[in-house]
């Protein structure tokens, strides 16, 4: 069993910046391929970047040079820093842990773009 508790979202203005963090219950918390997610209003939930155990990266096109995924596994968390926020980037953001078939969700945490 796998517990995500993400961390860091709230409200900035188009153009800021966000480091959002996820802290992963466990030992084995290495062996996993780690995603950010996010969901909007209205909308499904979407991949935003996701790093494997490895730590290869891959990124949503329209996060592309905005967003990066980093992991620390000696402190068991995953991180997205966040930058040139824009307004559709509003939703809340999902940390996710997998490993073959089984899959870990967290709460999620909100991230507002407005000004």
């Amino acid at each position: 069993q796998v517990q995500l508790v993400e961390s860091g979202g709230g409200l900035v203005q188009p153009g800021g910046s966000l480091r959002l963090s996820c802290a992963a219950s466990g030992s084995i918390f290495s062996r996993y391929a780690m995603g950010w997610y996010r969901q909007a209003p209205g909308n499904e939930r979407e991949l935003v970047a996701g790093i494997t155990s490895g730590g290869s990266t891959n990124y949503a096109d329209y996060v592309k040079g905005r967003f990066t995924i980093s992991r620390d596994n000696a402190k068991n968390t995953v991180y997205l820093q966040m930058n040139s926020l824009k307004p559709e980037d509003t939703a809340v953001y999902y940390c996710n842990a997998r490993l073959g078939p089984i899959n870990y969700w967290g709460k999620g945490t909100l991230v507002t773009v407005s000004s």
